[in-house]
């Protein structure tokens, strides 16, 4: 199947991601971004052109020789985040055990907006060892969770990173919300 491309000089690193998204859907539908976002999440090379798309100015050092590492699977799982397809559900909660952290938090995030049956590898990524990845756990449960994730949520109240304490009080507040007792 042939792609379109863009030339990589005329993609507008400089926009936000939002808009940079919005111009990538112009070129690809929105069904061609999913697509190029999955297979970035597969660890495939979806072209400069796409990488500059998702990732902005930060794609051109990848570009430029810097070590490619998580980014390019960090930005595919973020691009879902505004362009989406229900085929990529068992991809982004598949990223919840990516080595990556930084692609498991943003696996958390998208799980959560998109509203993912994920409850359970959620609540694994709640004892995870980076803190971020805690935080976004415990968001996203409160977001999707049911009243048996108050009771998962609840050993991150006393943990030794604010930013945990603070995120498990809001996944717990947004179940109290979600699930009023009557």
């Amino acid at each position: 199947m042939a792609r379109n491309s863009a030339d990589s000089s005329s993609v507008p690193v400089d926009l936000p991601l939002e808009k940079r998204l919005a111009a990538a859907v112009e070129l690809y539908g929105e069904a061609g971004v999913v697509e190029r976002s999955l297979s970035l999440l597969a660890g495939n090379n979806e072209g400069e052109d796409f990488l500059l798309f998702v990732g902005g100015e930060h794609a051109q050092g990848i570009l430029d020789g810097a070590p490619v590492l998580y980014w390019p699977e960090l930005w595919g799982a973020r691009a879902l985040l505004y362009v989406w397809d229900d085929a990529a559900e068992p991809v982004i909660i598949g990223t919840l055990s990516n080595p990556a952290w930084r692609v498991r938090e943003m696996g958390a995030r998208v799980a959560a907006a998109r509203k993912l049956p994920a409850a359970s590898e959620l609540a694994e990524l709640l004892t995870d060892r980076v803190p971020r990845v805690r935080v976004s756990a415990a968001r996203a449960l409160g977001s999707i969770g049911s009243l048996d994730d108050l009771e998962r949520i609840r050993p991150l109240i006393k943990d030794s990173e604010i930013d945990v304490r603070r995120a498990a009080q809001q996944g717990i507040d947004s179940l109290r919300a979600r699930f009023p007792k009557s």
